[in-house]
């Protein structure tokens, strides 16, 4: 969630269509959270809002209790993931985003 909202804060110093694409970034990484609480039977809306809100307050280690059905510090839960899990999952999704734009690029410009 803290990336979603420092890409969110950054896209809006950029112009133009690169704005809108690292909103849209922003907004996906959002998924996430949404479906783990959806998952866990909470209300998503609420907490994904909360958590929004916790991050952009400055508590990075806010994550998803999904035994309490709230919002806690994950530090605190003993919660942890290796960095390497995080960063690994995210470069993966990214260029797979990547391969599929330039094939329907290529398939637009045949079509």
């Amino acid at each position: 969630m803290g990336l979603g909202c420092r890409l969110t804060e950054w896209g809006r110093t950029l112009p133009g269509v690169e704005s809108i694409c690292v909103k849209a970034f922003a907004d996906a990484l959002e998924v996430v959270p949404y479906t783990l609480a959806e998952n866990a039977g909470l209300n998503p809306m609420n907490i994904v809002t909360e958590l929004r809100n916790r991050h952009i307050q400055g508590d990075k280690h806010a994550g998803i209790n999904v035994r309490k059905g709230c919002i806690s510090n994950m530090l605190e839960e003993n919660v942890l993931q290796p960095l390497l899990v995080s960063s690994s999952a995210l470069k993966l999704a990214t260029e797979t985003v990547m391969m599929i734009l330039k094939i329907d690029d290529v398939v637009m410009s045949r079509g």
